[in-house]
């Protein structure tokens, strides 16, 4: 049986990535902020298979305790999903981009990447086994499609993948970064709502290629 723990895991792709993992036998922990949304998920699934914990992934303490928690109740932690994320207004022009929304954006998908994976890691280590999940994204290898905020963290997240997989490697934990295009989400739905055309389109245009 595997333990596999969610950060951002309420709803969405994170929602999704439970419900999954659950399906193929995991035990799973859902960590987000969204008290109501995380334990509604969980009921749902089944409290014998996945646990609600409350956690701001952007403060190491409740990213510590999360994972305390998931060790002393699973007795281990097998696979980290480093999912959670947000995205700011769409603002193309940079001088219309205000310094604390640039910075809230780094902080949520890249800080707490840094944490989620830290202390995953300290659990790993001593069991010298473990998979290590970034949710990336296109916009982390090509610019253009989003906000400046949101494309810088996603091309962060590469980087630091890159750079824990070369140090984990030694330890038998695989680290690695999914990079998806964009997906519909209720995060996704509220940042790109004013410019629906521009977003739904990406279907119909992908369907076009196929």
């Amino acid at each position: 049986m595997k333990v596999a723990f969610i950060t951002g895991g309420a709803q969405g792709i994170g929602e999704n990535i439970a419900r999954l993992f659950v399906k193929h036998g995991a035990r799973i922990v859902i960590a987000d902020i969204q008290d109501d949304l995380g334990q509604s998920v969980c009921n749902d699934i089944g409290l014998d298979k996945a646990t609600f914990v409350h956690c701001d992934v952007t403060i190491e303490s409740d990213v510590e305790n999360a994972i305390n928690m998931t060790l002393a109740k699973y007795g281990k932690l097998d696979i980290m999903i480093n999912n959670a994320a947000i995205i700011n207004d769409l603002k193309a022009n940079i001088l219309d981009n205000e310094q604390s929304s640039f910075e809230q954006v780094m902080r949520v998908n890249v800080t707490s990447v840094f944490l989620g994976t830290k202390h995953a890691a300290r659990a790993m280590i001593p069991a010298r086994s473990g998979n290590i999940i970034m949710m990336g994204s296109v916009s982390g290898s090509i610019g253009g499609l989003v906000s400046h905020a949101y494309s810088s963290s996603k091309h962060a997240i590469v980087g630091l993948t890159k750079n824990i997989a070369a140090e984990l490697g030694q330890y038998e934990i695989r680290v690695n970064c999914l990079s998806p295009y964009f997906i519909r989400s209720p995060t996704t739905i509220e940042a790109t709502k004013e410019h629906h055309e521009k977003y739904s389109n990406i279907y119909s245009n992908l369907m076009c290629t196929k």
